[in-house]
């Protein structure tokens, strides 16, 4: 039985870890249907967004080494890259929601811990309680963060700070992730508050959510030359795409916009 369930309502994929007596601990079996669900998501073009949450007390408290360790072989075939993606499992269960053309929400509660932080971090946007509790638990057992880690806490925070979380493996509440820039938002419920970014982002083109999410993730740290191309590229596209008409005639009517299928 898989420990990661998928149903689309209303266009949002509701995703979640579900294996709540082991507070969402990943196994490889859990890697590889993360990675699996966020490569068919990404062929439904009439996805609006994404929200990943964990069941029950948590919403992840890392990698079960325990279960993981009972298969070296597993380990290890895990541990090789795929040439034509550039990660192996472990980053892929992360990565491949970089990939999901739609705004992607994590709501966290309870641990969000070592790989669930990971998680976390590569969705677009994350959604927290005050009391949840975060760590780059990787330090704690002589590791470093290898889940896509290092590039996306690096994203967010400041090349000493992440130095500092990943070096301590310091834990920490959601309060001070937000103060660190790791969590959007605080929410005593943040399910609900998932649910409403998500209501939110729905009602706008999903073609130019997105441009704007390639735009983003693929130009960070790109220079400013290569960014400006892929912006004329990315608007070329938009000025002539059947959603963007139909939001620029719901802006002119003070209307709802009827959105078709994103188109690419």
């Amino acid at each position: 039985m898989s420990n990661v369930t998928c149903e689309i309502v209303d266009g949002v994929a509701q995703v979640r870890l579900d294996r709540p007596d082991k507070l969402n601990a990943l196994t490889l079996p859990i890697l590889r249907d993360l990675a699996d669900t966020a490569r068919s998501l990404r062929k439904d073009k009439s996805l609006r967004a994404v929200v990943i949450a964990g069941e029950g007390d948590a919403f992840c408290a890392g990698l079960d080494f325990a279960s993981v360790m009972k298969s070296p072989a597993g380990i290890a075939k895990a541990f090789v890259p795929v040439p034509w993606r550039g990660t192996n499992l472990f980053q892929e269960a992360c990565w491949a929601w970089r990939r999901v053309p739609v705004p992607v929400i994590a709501a966290v509660h309870g641990h969000c811990l070592g790989g669930g932080l990971q998680i976390a971090l590569a969705a677009d946007f994350r959604i927290a309680t005050p009391d949840s509790r975060w760590s780059v638990l990787e330090g704690k057992w002589g590791l470093i963060p290898d889940m896509s880690g290092i590039r996306s806490i690096s994203e967010l925070v400041g090349i000493d700070q992440a130095k500092l979380l990943t070096m301590t493996a310091e834990v920490f509440d959601g309060g001070r992730a937000a103060e660190l820039g790791l969590v959007t938002t605080l929410d005593n419920d943040p399910l609900a508050g998932a649910q409403r970014l998500a209501a939110d982002l729905s009602a706008k083109s999903p073609d130019a959510l997105a441009a704007a999410k390639r735009l983003f993730n693929d130009t960070w740290q790109a220079s400013p030359r290569r960014t400006f191309a892929r912006e004329r590229a990315e608007q070329a596209y938009l000025l002539v795409a059947r959603n963007t008409k139909a939001a620029r005639e719901a802006a002119f009517k003070k209307a709802e916009a009827a959105y078709g299928p994103r188109g690419r």
